[in-house]
C-alpha cells in the first residue's frame, strides 16, 4: 500500500498532459454503475448513459415503488436492446435505513441554534420545529450531546443542504435536538444518520426481502447491494435467502459498507461476499474526515489481493447541478482509480441530477486518463508475492497469461471460460490491456426443463475493471473440440477488432481449455 504501487515510475512528459485524449470503444477499464431515477428512466436517456460507458444500472428501493422501478427497467431492456450494450441490473436493499417521513414533500429550512423534536409519530407534519421518522427505538438509541445528521439522499457534506443535530434531552418516545447549523430540507428523501450508534434492525428487511421476492426474481437481478453490512453473517443471511430464489442463487452479493461496526468485520465480511461496496456518504460521517482516505486506500487494497470487485461512491457530488466537477473531485475519481477501485458508483448525480449523460462521459474519462499511468508492472509483482507459492492451478494459469500479455505487448486478453472465475482471475491482475470474456454457456437441468446458464456470467463480469463480456453462441458447448475453439475465437477476433480494440499485426493472448489442460498461447494477427 506504499504510493509507489501508483504511479508510472519515469516521470511524465508535462507536454503530454496536452495531449488530446484517444477516443475507444470502452471507454475506460474502470467500470461506472448509474443509479436509474428520476432524470434517467426513459429509453432515450438511459440509451445515452449506455454509450457514455455505464455497463450497471442500479436500482435504490430506498425510493419509489416496484410498479415505478419495474418501469424503469422495462425501458432499460429496451435501451439495451436498441444500443447493443450489456448492462448488469443491481439492486440496493433498503436495509436499516432511518428517514424523516415528509409527505407534503415541502421543503423544510431549520436555523441553527433553533429546537427541533424527531418523534416516531409518523401521522405528524414535517415542520422546522417537528420530524417524523419511521424507526421507534431512536429515543432508546441516543442519549444526549450524541450527533444526529439528516440530509436529502445521502449526505451531500454542503452545509446549505445537510443538517446536523445534537441530541439535548429525551422525551418518552421523542428526541429533543438543538441544530447546528442552518439548513434547507428539499425534495421527497431525507435519510436520518446517527453517528456510531447502533440501530437494532435487521439488514436485510421484510420490506427488502418483499421487493427481492417480486421485483428481484421478475427481473433476474445480477447483483444485490446489501444496504449497511455490519457483519459477516448479514451476508450469509442474504445469500441464504437468496438461495431459495430459484435464479437468484447466482445473484452476487456486494456488502456495502456504510459504518465503523462494517469496518471492524471487514475482513470476515470481504471472505463472505462478491464484492465490497464503499458507502463514503455515511462512512464520511462515522469516521473523521481524515480518516476516509486511509480506510479506501485499506480496504481497497484487501479487495485487490483478494480478487473481489471494489466499488467507490460519492465522487462528484456537484456534477448533481453542474456540468463540470469540481477540480478536488476530479482527482478523487483518478485517485479511486489508483487505489485500485474496480468501479465509480454514481448515486444522485444520475438519479435527479441534471446532467447524467454528461456526468457519466466526464466519470470515464477521468478513470481512462488514471489507467495511462497505473503502474500494472510494480501492481502485478505486489499481488504474485501476496499470492505466494505453490500456486493453484487456475491462479497459475491467470498471472502466467497476464505476464505473458505485457512481454509480448498485447493489445487483448482473450478467455474462454463457462463459470467466469478464470476471466475474474485474470483480470484480479489488472492487466493493462482489456480482456475480453468469451462466456462459454453450459446445459443444465433443474428436472423439469433444459436451460443454458452463461447470461448471469457475462453480466456480472460488467462490474470487474477490465474484463468485457461476450456470450458465445451456446451451440458450442463448454468442452469443446479444437475447431469450435477456432470458430468462437473467430468470432471474439471479430469482435476486438470492430470494437477497434485489434488491428493488424497486434499480438493477442488466448486463454482457453483443451481437455483437461489449461492453454496460453500467443497470436500475431495478419494483414
Amino acid at each position: 500500500m506504499h504510493s509507489g504501487h501508483i504511479l508510472l515510475e519515469e516521470p511524465i512528459r508535462m507536454s503530454s498532459i496536452l495531449e488530446s485524449s484517444k477516443q475507444s470503444f470502452f471507454p475506460a477499464m474502470t467500470k461506472i454503475v448509474g443509479t436509474l431515477g428520476s432524470k434517467s428512466r426513459s429509453v432515450e436517456v438511459i440509451s445515452s448513459c449506455l454509450k457514455a460507458g455505464m455497463s450497471v444500472a442500479r436500482f435504490d428501493f430506498s425510493w419509489g415503488d416496484i410498479d415505478y422501478h419495474q418501469e424503469t427497467i422495462e425501458n432499460l431492456k429496451l435501451a439495451v436492446k436498441s444500443t447493443k450494450k450489456l448492462c448488469a441490473v443491481m439492486l440496493d436493499t433498503v436495509g436499516p435505513e432511518l428517514q424523516v417521513v415528509n409527505k407534503s414533500e415541502h421543503s423544510i429550512s431549520l436555523e441553527a441554534d433553533a429546537f427541533v423534536v424527531l418523534t416516531p409519530d409518523q401521522n405528524q407534519e414535517a415542520s422546522p420545529q417537528l420530524l417524523p421518522i419511521n424507526f421507534g427505538g431512536l429515543a432508546k438509541a441516543v442519549k444526549p450531546r450524541d450527533t444526529i445528521f439528516i440530509g436529502q439522499y445521502l449526505f451531500t457534506g454542503s452545509e446549505t443542504t445537510s443538517v446536523s443535530l445534537e441530541v439535548s434531552e429525551v422525551k418518552g418516545d421523542d428526541v429533543v435536538c438543538v441544530i447546528k447549523n442552518s439548513a434547507t430540507l428539499s425534495g421527497s428523501l431525507f435519510t436520518l444518520h446517527m453517528s456510531q450508534i447502533r440501530v437494532d434492525l435487521p439488514t436485510l428487511s421484510d420490506a427488502d426481502k418483499e421487493v427481492l421476492s417480486t421485483w428481484g426474481v421478475r427481473n433476474n437481478i445480477d447483483f444485490l447491494s446489501l444496504s449497511c453490512t455490519r457483519h459477516a453473517e448479514d451476508v450469509r443471511h442474504a445469500r441464504e435467502f437468496l438461495s431459495k430464489l430459484g435464479d437468484l442463487s447466482q445473484t452476487q452479493i456486494f456488502a456495502k459498507i456504510e459504518n465503523v461496526e462494517g469496518l471492524n468485520n471487514f475482513d470476515e465480511i470481504l471472505q463472505e461476499s462478491d464484492g465490497i461496496i464503499l458507502s463514503r456518504g455515511n462512512l464520511g460521517i462515522d469516521l473523521p474526515p481524515e480518516k476516509v482516505f486511509l480506510f479506501q486506500k485499506a480496504a481497497l487494497y484487501k479487495c485487490n489481493m483478494a480478487g473481489k470487485a471494489a466499488v467507490v461512491t460519492r465522487v462528484v457530488d456537484s456534477m448533481t447541478d453542474n456540468l463540470r466537477p469540481t477540480r478536488a473531485e476530479a482527482t478523487d475519481v483518478a485517485n479511486a482509480v489508483l487505489d485500485g477501485s474496480d468501479a465509480i458508483l454514481l448515486g444522485a448525480e444520475t438519479l435527479r441530477g441534471l446532467y447524467p449523460v454528461e456526468t457519466i462521459s466526464m466519470v470515464g474519462k477521468i478513470c481512462a486518463e488514471a489507467e495511462k499511468v497505473y503502474n500494472q508492472d510494480l501492481y502485478f509483482k505486489k499481488t504474485v508475492k501476496y499470492v505466494g507459492e505453490p500456486m493453484t492451478h487456475l491462479e497459475s494459469i491467470a498471472s502466467s497469461a497476464v505476464r505473458a500479455a505485457a512481454k509480448v505487448k498485447a493489445s487483448v486478453i482473450i478467455v474462454f471460460t463457462s463459470s467466469g472465475r478464470a476471466a475474474r482471475l485474470i483480470a484480479k491482475y489488472k492487466p493493462s490491456m482489456p480482456v475480453l470474456s468469451v462466456v462459454i454457456p453450459r446445459l443444465k437441468t433443474n428436472q423439469l426443463r433444459w436451460s443454458f446458464t452463461g447470461a448471469f456470467e457475462a453480466r456480472q463480469s460488467l462490474i470487474v475493471r477490465g474484463l468485457f463480456p461476450m456470450l458465445a453462441d451456446p451451440r458450442h458447448p463448454a468442452e469443446s473440440t479444437n475447431a469450435t475453439n477456432e470458430s468462437v475465437l473467430k468470432v471474439a477476433l471479430d469482435y476486438g477488432k470492430v470494437s477497434g480494440v485489434i488491428k493488424s499485426h497486434d499480438r493477442v493472448v488466448i486463454c482457453q481449455k483443451l481437455g483437461d489442460a489449461s492453454v496460453i498461447k500467443i497470436i500475431e494477427l495478419e494483414e
